[in-house]
């Protein structure tokens, strides 16, 4: 079993990899004058199963085209079995026609990871579950639902909480941490009047002076929270915390955050956000490190992934 990371998270990679007693495969991955992208494999990977660690995250198509020059390098160069482990899968939001006339992106990056030879997909909080069937290899997607409940029994002291969803979509997510937590539910009725933007039409449960945590997927501009964070204390939310596997905080999202009345934003480290994250004392990183090398871990010794989650 080897690693090999690509540009787009190398601090997730190098932790994945201590945490599995690995080094890094050596290679030498650069961009040309004109932004075209050059993949090397510096040593040999012949007859190994290769794992290879890259977020498609902003920019999303420069990373994602990163990601298959190297499972074709990869594949050139006779690796046994190559895992496309991607803890951010970019164009996932894209999952079906929502209108006439447009793509299904997520169904296209699927044929593009197929055919440029992976033989498996690792991935994290997929943001629609039914993507792993766009995949005629096994896919796994790693649930983040026990790291968020594990930090929330130590670190919020409160024991009057509800796991608040914010749209009719996340519930199932936010019923699986209500459950772990033995916490009330609740759910944010709301509309988009626009691409980007929502409107919060009623709140389904009781929040007045309750502990609200909010569960999704993926933050992006993060208006759609704050207007969810901004509905639950005019119904009398004592305090919101708002926990999010992918934090891709688009333009001002993170000053946005610090400025809004959100307790505390805890995101992993899907996609490196460390500089856009740096003296904001609202948001907490929490690691997915451990997580995603005990899965590598469990792949390559063909034992289980879903009993991670039991």
């Amino acid at each position: 079993m080897k690693i090999l990371s690509g540009t787009s998270n190398i601090k997730l990679s190098k932790n994945i990899a201590k945490n599995l007693k690995l080094k890094l495969i050596n290679t030498n991955i650069r961009r040309f004058a004109d932004g075209e992208i050059y993949i090397e494999i510096n040593e040999n990977i012949r007859g190994n199963s290769v794992f290879v660690v890259q977020s498609t995250s902003n920019p999303a198509n420069d990373n994602l085209m990163e990601l298959l020059l190297v499972i074709d390098a990869l594949r050139r160069s006779s690796a046994k079995t190559i895992t496309a482990v991607i803890p951010y899968f970019g164009y996932a939001r894209q999952d079906r026609k929502v209108a006439p006339r447009t793509s299904i992106s997520a169904k296209v990056v699927a044929n593009l990871l197929t055919n440029a030879g992976a033989n498996r997909i690792v991935t994290v909080d997929l943001h629609a579950g039914q993507i792993q069937g766009f995949f005629d290899m096994p896919v796994d997607n790693l649930f983040t639902t026990p790291l968020f409940s594990k930090f929330i029994k130590k670190k919020i002291t409160s024991k009057n909480l509800v796991c608040v969803s914010p749209d009719m979509g996340g519930v199932a997510r936010t019923r699986a941490l209500a459950t772990r937590l033995k916490a009330d539910l609740a759910i944010i009725d709301k509309r988009r009047p626009a691409p980007g933007k929502s409107e919060v039409m009623n709140i389904i449960g009781d929040v007045k002076n309750k502990s609200c945590i909010i569960v999704d997927d993926i933050i992006d501009s993060g208006g759609t929270i704050i207007n969810a964070v901004d509905a639950l204390k005019k119904k009398g939310a004592r305090e919101v915390f708002v926990f999010i596997t992918h934090a891709v905080l688009s333009g001002e999202a993170a000053k946005k955050i610090k400025n809004s009345k959100i307790k505390k934003l805890i995101i992993t480290d899907t996609i490196d956000n460390s500089h856009k994250i740096k003296n904001n004392n609202k948001i907490e990183v929490l690691s997915i490190a451990s997580l995603m090398s005990e899965a590598i871990k469990r792949i390559a010794n063909s034992n289980s992934v879903s009993d991670l989650f039991n």
